[in-house]
């Protein structure tokens, strides 16, 4: 018995690794044919119906669930504050809760599951149906036909509705503040103000960038490699999620940590009370 769980841990951590190998290869391919053909009019002309698809239609569920994330925020925050007299100082929290952390990694996830679930699907139906396998054998590269205008697009787009979601969630928190809970519209948009630095900001939309980069090729990839029939298509877009929500989850802590140490070595430690 030990001996079978030995050999089934060595290969699972083989296959692992072999995975990982061939995905790296296939980011590779992907970022060669980006450098090479990306920016070509026959790239660019497969790019637009991609970013309405990621872009326009990611709209309505990233704005609605920005705003009632914000809303909810303002609400647990609300209480905290109010106990030891510091409610006006709410929207400085909220801000920055906001731009650093809630509107990348909502949006990201949100992403992730309404359009990095639909490449999985659409690839993985043309991979089942051999239509990949049509394409090479009439002398196109499916990564540079398939795979770079949709890693592409979540490239560009995911910043631009990070921005959406942090514009919702903040206004969504406003609502709730000032309209229903009583904070003073001046007091919580000046807080708000001195209370997220331009850094900030920027550290929630670059690692967008990232976050959407590996939303693009998980997506891809494990349609490209999913299994026979309907089942695999379906197994594979359920890897790609989890594997897609795992990888935004752990990015982002490394970002928090590098982000704030440089920080602190820039411009020292800051207090949202300061």
């Amino acid at each position: 018995m030990a001996t079978r769980f030995i050999a089934r841990v060595g290969q699972t951590t083989n296959n692992g690794l072999a995975a990982f190998g061939d995905f790296c290869e296939f980011a590779g391919r992907t970022l060669l044919w980006l450098c090479t053909s990306g920016l070509k009019w026959k790239s660019l002309r497969l790019l637009l119906p991609q970013m309405y698809e990621i872009g326009v239609r990611s709209l309505p569920v990233i704005g609605i669930t920005g705003a009632f994330i914000g809303m909810v925020i303002s609400i647990e925050t609300f209480t905290q504050f109010k106990a030891i007299g510091q409610e006006n100082r709410l929207g400085s929290v909220v801000f920055l809760s906001v731009v650093k952390q809630i509107g990348p990694v909502l949006a990201s996830v949100m992403l992730a599951g309404r359009v990095g679930g639909a490449l999985t699907a659409e690839l993985g139906t043309m991979n089942v149906t051999e239509q990949l396998d049509a394409l090479r054998v009439m002398g196109t590269d499916p990564i540079r036909f398939l795979v770079v205008p949709r890693f592409l697009a979540c490239l560009l787009l995911t910043p631009i509705l990070t921005i959406y979601s942090d514009i919702t969630g903040i206004l969504g928190a406003w609502f709730i503040g000032v309209k229903v809970l009583g904070v003073p519209s001046g007091p919580f948009w000046h807080y708000a103000e001195h209370g997220v630095e331009l850094w900030q900001i920027n550290e929630g939309i670059i690692k967008s960038f990232f976050f959407g980069a590996a939303i693009a090729l998980i997506s891809c990839y494990k349609g490209f490699n999913c299994g026979a029939g309907a089942n695999g298509v379906g197994r594979a877009c359920t890897e790609s999620f989890v594997a897609s929500f795992m990888s935004i989850i752990i990015m982002n802590f490394f970002f928090a940590q590098i982000a704030q140490n440089l920080y602190v070595g820039l411009f020292g430690a800051r207090s949202v009370f300061g």
